[in-house]
């Protein structure tokens, strides 16, 4: 498996491994060391990590993520595993594996495999909802989407703009990416909340998608080791049903500082307890008490808890005590909310953001908060969405929907990797067959 260098792609790999591995597949993941200590703790026996080794060249080793790396260095990090491919052969050589499983960001991948006999797969780790809105604009820039409830707000055009004014060639790559991957295209998600924007893609793709399930972490015979993921749970145990706020916009996007105050200012409005994990560009020196209103830590003393960096999302959001998610919405944070029922507030950045945004909105498991006219926060528009999915009689079918997806997706369990078994099953005897010179 060869994700791209985000928590945000290497968890769900991850997830995918374990659910194979449990068929009697071994994974090899395939990845920086800058990526393995978020990982290492929750591999299984038929889950083994292969370093890749990436020039300094253009970043420093310990830069090799985009956990916490600057939003500048992003192209560079980019740039830097496009010229890995002499790498990736050397690790193909290796492992020898019966299958590649790549990124869409590394439409490349597949030619290298193939120049082993490695047939390769696709897997996204996007909604199908944004996929097809993506692949739409990149077959037909001047038509509009088909289906009109998917969009971006006016406020947000900017980040729409500067996601599809990309270049001939990395339109090109997109397709290159789809059509180099044998049979079949997996994708993050389940069919049954996104059918009809799944069989678009399919139908722009003219390619098999599969739904592979929403890949959230397992949070039973986890242990939070760590000393703050511990204290975190201890403090949530203490705090009454459903009473408290979970806050976090994942690991590699930061709020604006006016956003932070707006943000915080809505928290201490609504009254409600909360935890909320922080997070800023490395080397930037950020101080947290700099970024908060004066006196704030003090005024929610006992109510709420600011956590610089890491929490332990999966097992927070298990927890009995927690009544809302105030998300940015990338794709896993979306799933791992609708996972153990818990409504979502949505808060929205850029990327897929506002379009899973709109999503949740539809399917009835969250409300987002809208913007003013300007794109700003507002601390009283804030407050009175948590108070709405929280508590409010007016929230009763957002937490009852939120309710019933959870039991959905509970009953479902993984039925969507007995597909993906049998497609890789599929693959590994044409391969089976070419080796032993049948066609």
């Amino acid at each position: 498996m060869f994700p791209w260098l985000a928590h945000g792609h290497i968890s769900p790999y991850l997830e995918l491994a374990k659910r194979l591995s449990r068929r009697n597949f071994v994974v090899h993941l395939c990845s920086t060391a800058a990526n393995f200590k978020s990982i290492e703790g929750s591999l299984t026996a038929s889950i083994r990590l292969v370093e890749l080794h990436l020039p300094a060249s253009f970043l420093p080793r310990r830069l090799h993520t985009t956990n916490g790396l600057p939003p500048l260095l992003m192209p560079r990090l980019k740039q830097t595993l496009d010229v890995a491919q002499p790498e990736l052969r050397r690790v193909l050589a290796d492992v020898r594996p019966d299958i590649l499983v790549y990124d869409f960001l590394q439409p490349w991948a597949p030619l290298v495999a193939a120049a082993h006999g490695v047939p390769a797969v696709e897997f996204i780790t996007s909604s199908a909802t944004m996929m097809a809105y993506l692949f739409h604009y990149f077959s037909t820039p001047t038509v509009d989407f088909p289906f009109g409830e998917i969009y971006y707000r006016d406020y947000e055009l900017v980040h729409r703009e500067q996601m599809l004014a990309v270049d001939e060639k990395v339109r090109k790559n997109a397709f290159d990416g789809v059509d180099r991957s044998n049979n079949v295209v997996l994708i993050k998600g389940f069919k049954e909340i996104e059918a009809k924007y799944s069989d678009y893609l399919m139908d722009l793709l003219g390619k098999k998608v599969v739904a592979v399930g929403a890949l959230v972490q397992e949070t039973s015979g986890i242990s939070c080791e760590l000393e703050e993921g511990s204290s975190l749970i201890n403090w949530l145990d203490k705090k009454g049903k459903r009473s408290t706020i979970f806050v976090s916009f994942g690991s590699e996007f930061f709020l604006a500082r006016e956003d932070m105050m707006e943000l915080a200012r809505g928290l201490e409005l609504s009254s409600f307890n909360f935890i909320w994990v922080v997070r800023f560009p490395k080397g930037e020196g950020v101080v947290l008490e700099d970024s908060l209103p004066l006196g704030f830590l003090e005024r929610v003393k006992g109510r709420g808890l600011v956590v610089e960096g890491w929490a332990p999302q999966a097992k927070i959001l298990g927890h009995e005590s927690v009544g809302g998610f105030v998300s940015h919405c990338g794709c896993s944070s979306m799933m791992e909310s609708m996972k153990f029922g818990v409504p979502i507030i949505a808060m929205p950045m850029h990327l897929d953001q506002p379009l899973n945004a709109r999503l949740v909105e539809l399917i009835g498991v969250g409300v987002e908060v809208v913007r003013n006219g300007r794109g700003a926060l507002e601390r009283e528009v804030i407050a009175e969405a948590i108070r709405h999915v929280v508590v409010e009689e007016g929230g009763n079918r957002v937490r009852r929907i939120a309710k019933s997806m959870s039991e959905k997706l509970e009953a479902k369990g993984d039925q969507e990797i007995d597909e993906v078994v049998e497609e890789f099953l599929k693959l590994c005897k044409k391969k089976n067959k070419k080796i032993n010179g049948f066609h």
